[in-house]
This record gives structure tokens, sequence and C-alpha cells, in this order.
């Protein structure tokens, strides 16, 4: 890989330049020298980057598609809503780079697209959440747009970095894992790839290796700045929220430096059904309970509560598990194809299966414990659209925070009590005597509605065969309808209360399918 060498204008150590790179941080200094046609300019000092939980250095080489590259650079963005994420920069053969993206435990490779005349980029403010966008022969729908800050670099990178500049950015996604970002300045910028795997592009280096590197972080231990009390932080790279059980302050966790906000009311008879700091296993995974939050939606002047638990997984990240009206759900990242949907529609394509509007409406916040991965707060309110395909639900949440708008589509899967007993170590939850939007149907062998018809048949064959001998010796002529009746009586309750089991599912949306019967 070549490279071009000059001084630090700052403090005269040597520094060089990957081909193809404009800014170059100093390792010295820490000063950001931008390369000109004529000299190298000093922009100014750099932040000291945040530490997170990155596998990645600059120095390391791989490959992607038989093609190999060299890590030269990163910056870290801090996204509007709080945290940071990091974009690293690898430099290919013949000047081309690519964009290495790492947020909330996933990597994103993009490169670069070239805009022409006939691709029609829209302005930033003319992307609003869930637009479907056309690049190529490719459709995107905007998950996020919001405004981010540069805020600390290393080694070399090919745009103008200006620390402390902001971003105007939009995210989108689309089928099959393929994820896209526009960048606004003085010009528009498409970035195009997916989701990958680290260990997909053969990474080493001095001291890499695959199996290794992969960073655990352990629990942290750390001591409320209101009271004093100790508390544990489970993800504490991740944490930006946390709430001392000892004095209930809610805490900032940015940066690993916990700040007093507000004192929470303390709830009244709340209780927890899977306690702070559990350890189970869901769906083969193990994860641990680290944050709760009490929300509640009003219609009609009544409030209407329920109870999400957020689990951490070092393999899988983030998920939750939703608690209402004593049935369980467990809920995950939905792929970009649920994204096209506004919240307009009242029917969803995904997955091969049809989701119905269940319900519409806005969540608000109520209590708060634990830790979290965004900088929650008491009385916060998304609105919100659940579409049901039973035992799947897409949960749909549409928030507005600050310089960032986005929407997030979670796949909701039913959990039967009995499954979150057996994976959590937890005895006697409470049942429910009615129907969950998303509880699994009751289910029948259907060969019984085969042998049904099958039956009715043979039944009418014998009649027909022996019905004149039979009646000559004073057998009664109904014997026939009387047995139809009683082999038809079972397939028809099944069918009725199949029916009596969907009508009760939909009893408490607006949007039932029966609501004409």
């Amino acid at each position: 890989m070549k490279r071009r060498k000059t001084a630090c204008p700052s403090c005269g150590a040597p520094i060089e330049f990957t081909v193809g790179s404009m800014v170059s941080v100093c390792e010295f200094c820490q000063s950001a020298v931008a390369r000109t046609d004529r000299k190298v300019e000093d922009i100014g000092k750099v932040a000291e980057l945040v530490q997170t939980p990155s596998r990645l250095r600059c120095g390391l080489s791989g490959t992607f598609n038989k093609k190999n590259f060299t890590v030269v650079g990163r910056v870290q963005y801090q996204h509007p809503a709080g945290g940071v994420w990091d974009e690293w920069y690898l430099a290919f053969p013949g000047g081309r780079w690519g964009w290495l993206a790492e947020a909330q435990g996933k990597t994103y490779l993009m490169f670069q697209r070239k805009l022409t005349s006939k691709v029609n980029v829209p302005g930033f403010d003319q992307l609003d959440l869930g637009k479907v966008v056309k690049l190529g022969d490719s459709e995107f729908s905007v998950s996020e747009r919001g405004v981010a800050t540069a805020l600390a670099a290393e080694g070399d990178i090919p745009w103008a970095f200006r620390g402390g500049a902001d971003h105007q950015f939009v995210d989108l996604q689309g089928d099959n894992g393929v994820f896209a970002t526009f960048e606004y300045g003085a010009s528009t910028n498409a970035y195009v790839g997916k989701e990958i795997s680290l260990d997909s592009l053969a990474l080493e280096g001095d001291g890499w290796d695959v199996v290794d590197a992969q960073i655990v972080t352990s629990a942290v231990s750390l001591n409320c700045p209101k009271c004093g009390g100790a508390l544990t932080l489970h993800a504490p790279d991740a944490a930006l929220r946390v709430t001392c059980p000892s004095c209930n302050s809610l805490l900032d966790a940015d940066n690993g430096k916990l700040t007093y906000l507000q004192t929470l009311s303390k709830p009244k008879k709340l209780k927890l059904r899977l306690k702070l700091g559990t350890e189970g296993k869901l769906f083969g995974d193990d994860y641990t309970v680290i944050g709760f939050l009490g929300r509640f939606a009003m219609y009609g002047g009544v409030s209407y509560p329920w109870q999400e638990y957020l689990l951490y997984s070092e393999k899988n990240g983030f998920r939750w598990l939703v608690y209402n009206d004593r049935h369980w759900a467990f809920a995950s990242p939905a792929s970009g194809a649920a994204l096209k949907n506004s919240g307009a529609s009242d029917k969803v394509e995904y997955d091969g299966s049809q989701f119905r509007i269940y319900d519409r409406g806005v969540a608000t916040v109520k209590h708060v414990l634990g830790e979290f991965y965004w900088k929650v707060e008491a009385g916060e309110k998304v609105k919100t659209a659940d579409y049901i395909a039973p035992p799947r639900m897409l949960s749909y949440e549409w928030s507005e925070t600050g310089k960032s708008s986005e929407v997030n589509v979670s796949e909701c899967v039913y959990v039967p009590p009995e499954a979150v007993e057996e994976g959590f170590g937890v005895k006697n939850l409470p049942r429910s005597f009615g129907v969950g939007p998303i509880q699994p149907g009751p289910s029948f062998d259907k060969r019984m509605f085969f042998a049904w018809p099958l039956l009715s048949i043979l039944i009418l064959a014998l009649y027909l065969a022996f019905a004149r001998v039979g009646v000559s010796q004073g057998a009664d002529p109904w014997l026939c309808f009387y047995g139809l009746v009683a082999i038809a009586a079972l397939p028809l309750g099944i069918l009725a209360y199949l029916h009596s089991f969907e009508r009760k599912r939909w009893e408490d949306s607006d949007y039932s399918p029966y609501a004409t019967e």
C-alpha cells in the first residue's frame, strides 16, 4: 500500500498519508492534518476516542470479495440520541475505500456509490420515515434521519474530517440485509452495503486471533453519585441510562461516567415478574435481565399498562421480553423489508406472511429500572402500531429525539409462560384466561376433518344397502340421520370453538374483522 510522507505542521513528527486519504491524525500530538494540493494544514486537535468493545484496530489487514484491504483509520460519531458509533476505513488497491460501521453490536460494510444525473436522491428534509427510495434496481426504506457529530478520529480518513462538525445523515434498509446511508453536506454522498460478520473478512495482524480477539465486557460495579449506593452495569460499553436501586435516581451513564439527572417517583405496588440481574435462556441463547420499563397507553380515558424487560446477550446484543395481560412475547429487530410500511396501511406482507393491523396508539414510559442503551426518561412517548399474524407480531415505534427521528420495527414471537419459567428459573407466573393477540390457536389433528366426510359416505352407503331390509324388520329409518349428526358434532364443535377463539383474540381491537358480525 503506497503512502506519502510529510511532517506534522504542529509538532514536526513524521506523518504519512495513505494514497487517496484527505486527513491523517498525528499519532504524537493528536492533530488532524489535512492534505491540499500544495501543502499540509493543521486543522486542530482531535478529541480522545471513547472506549468501545470493538475487535478492530488500525493496521489490521483482511480480504473481502477476494480483494485485500488494510484498516487505516477510524472516526467516532456522537449520535443525536446519545452514545457513539465507530466508522472504520478500509483501503483497497487502486485507491478504493470501504466504510465499516459498528453500531449496537452490528457491523455494516459499505462502499460509496457514484451518483449520476439518472439517480434521484431526495433532499434531507424530503425523506420521511418509511419513505421508499430507489437506487438503481433496488428499493430502500428510510429507518432513521438525524444529525450526528464527528467526535474523534485516528489514522487516515478519506474525507475532510473536522472535529465537532455536524453531519446530516439518513439511514435506509433494503431487502436481504442490504443497508444504505445518505450523507448531506457540500455534496450528497450515497453508501450501499450490507450487514456482515467480522470473521468473514479473514482479518489478521499483530495479536489478532479470530477466536481470542472477541471482547467480552464484564459487569462493572459503580457507586451512585447521589446516594453512594452500589449498582452494577451489565453492559457498561452500551449503557446510556441507569437507575440506582437504592435511591431510585435516574443516572446518565454516557462514556462510562455516572451523572445524576433526577429522582424518579417510587413505583407503588409494582411487581416485577423477572428481577433485574436474573440470568436465563430463551431459544437456545443465554440472556441477562438488565432493564425494566413500565409503559402504558390511554384509550377512552382508561390506562392500559404492560411491562417490558430488556435482555442482554454477549452474542446477540439486546432483546426484549414483553409481558402484557399475563401473556409473554419475545421481541427482536425485524429486517428491512418491514420498514416499507408507513403505518397507514391495514395489512403488511412480511417474511411470507400477511400481518393485519391490531392496534395504533401512543406508548408512554411510566417506570424505569435498570440500565438501557438509549437515554430513556419517564414520560417518554412514542407512536406505535402493531400488526399480527399469530404467533407473530410486527411492532412499529416512531420516535423523535432532538435532531433525530427514527422508526424501529420489532418482530415479536409468542412465548408460553411455561417457557419463561423454565428459561429463567421462576415459578408460578400468572396464567391468563383470555386470548392474547398473538397467542397460537388450539391445534387439532387435521385427519379428523378428513375422516368426517369418509364416515358420512360410509354411513350413507350402509343405509342404502340395508335400509329396505332394516325397515321391513322394524328398524328406525331415522338412525342414518342420527348417525350423521353424531359424527358431525365433533368437527362442527371444533370449528365453532376456533371461531370463538379468534373472535376473543380481536375483542380489544378497533380493527376486528368480526366487528360486523
